[in-house]
């Protein structure tokens, strides 16, 4: 196994750590940005108003898409495993 085939799997498994997470990272920073402007235009500075609803909708969404999350790390898994006779020579 030399550097190259290292850094292409490092490279894989980075790409679809961010695709897999992007989802619930950009429904959590939209639900964010929607309850700081309601907090701005009412003044109200309560810290467990922003922490519960990104929690819950980020929940719902890894709920929502987790078989595709899985799908597609069962897929780079399978794809790895079946590489290792390449990987060792």
């Amino acid at each position: 196994m030399n550097l190259d085939t290292v850094t292409a799997i490092l490279n894989t498994a980075i790409q679809v750590v961010i695709i897999t997470s992007l989802p619930s990272v950009g429904i959590g920073l939209l639900v964010g940005l929607i309850i700081a402007l309601i907090q701005a235009i009412t003044h109200v500075q309560e810290q467990t108003l922003t922490f519960v609803p990104k929690m819950i909708v980020v929940l719902l969404v890894v709920a929502a898409t987790f078989p595709w999350i899985a799908r597609v790390m069962l897929e780079m898994t399978i794809e790895l495993w079946s590489h290792i006779p390449d990987y060792v020579k």
